[in-house]
């Protein structure tokens, strides 16, 4: 991506990740809804407006902090609540729930790979724009998407390795998820969730940028 300004990143990077944690919780609200538990659409959570999802601190601090420094794009939103007891099959319930959000993501990387291919042919000033808006959907939902994978709770990872465990080891697996934060955390500082998942992000994103080629 060209050298920009911060507030130039900004302007690029906002629609984007707003789209990608909206529809990522959205995703969550509705799949869960599916099953049996309204606990979310009770709470005004099956809703593609943004405010329903944001976290003031995971939302908008820190990929602000990632945007302004061009480091690792890390966030989160709300989390969805879901209720098990609603569920009409907690455990594999449960799986599809976790997975529809990095599905979400995924999804939308590759709208924004059309998008980007679409605006090579749009002509005049908003060509340039539009395509480092659809470079910037296609990088932040990729590693939302792979960041929510990580076998970590309460990442979605961590909540579909629970649902695949045998009761026994996912109740005890259960009980690290009052620090899964702090592990997220910590393998930001010290570089682990870059040197995790920046192979695997450059293998999907380089797949879809050799799609959009063709």
């Amino acid at each position: 991506m060209l050298s920009l300004s911060i507030i130039q990143k900004i302007a690029i990077y906002v629609l984007p990740m707003i789209f990608a944690i909206t529809l990522h919780e959205a995703a969550h609200a509705f799949v869960a809804n599916k099953y049996g538990d309204n606990t979310a659409k009770m709470l005004g959570r099956l809703s593609l407006n943004p405010l329903r999802h944001i976290d003031p601190i995971g939302t908008v601090l820190f990929p602000l902090i990632g945007i302004a420094f061009g480091g690792f794009i890390f966030g989160w939103a709300k989390p969805v609540p879901i209720n098990f007891s609603r569920l009409h099959n907690p455990k594999p319930n449960l799986f599809w729930i976790a997975c529809s959000g990095p599905s979400s993501n995924l999804v939308q990387a590759l709208i924004w790979g059309l998008i980007l291919k679409l605006s090579i042919f749009i002509p005049g000033y908003f060509s340039m724009p539009l395509g480092l808006m659809a470079q910037a959907g296609i990088s932040i939902n990729i590693s939302l998407m792979l960041l929510n994978l990580l076998p970590i709770l309460p990442l979605d990872g961590g909540r579909m390795l629970y649902s695949l465990l045998p009761n026994n080891l996912a109740n005890k697996y259960a009980k690290i998820e009052p620090y899964g934060m702090w592990i997220l955390i910590l393998l930001l500082l010290i570089g682990g969730l870059s040197f995790i998942i920046q192979p695997l992000y450059m293998i999907i994103v380089n797949a879809i940028f050799t799609l959009i080629q063709h």
